[in-house]
């Protein structure tokens, strides 16, 4: 991508140093320049007129797939209780561990 210096090198250096990475200098030059293109890419989109444009979460429209949280009953307690080797009313008995 052409455009304008964004990020220097030294600049990189100081956020890898951050980030506790080390980069040989092949590794700075490449980051250097991918994320200037990124920046560049990012100051050509916030160029774009987005009046009446709604913000979003997600590029695709979003749909939770999960069922509503619905409390009922479920009557399988006793059930389960059945197989348990110790019971206390409707619980479960279990040794103590922490005097």
């Amino acid at each position: 991508m052409t455009g304008k210096q964004k990020i220097t090198e030294r600049e990189v250096e100081y956020v890898a140093r951050l980030a506790r990475l080390i980069l040989t200098d092949e590794e700075k030059g490449e980051m250097t320049r991918t994320l200037n293109d990124i920046l560049v890419y990012m100051e050509k989109l916030g160029e774009l007129d987005t009046t009446g444009v709604e913000p979003m979460t997600h590029a695709i429209p979003n749909v939770n797939v999960m069922r509503d949280d619905i409390v009922s009953p479920s009557g399988l307690s006793l059930d389960i209780q059945e197989n348990a080797p110790e019971k206390k009313g409707a619980f479960f008995a279990v040794p103590r561990v922490i005097e």
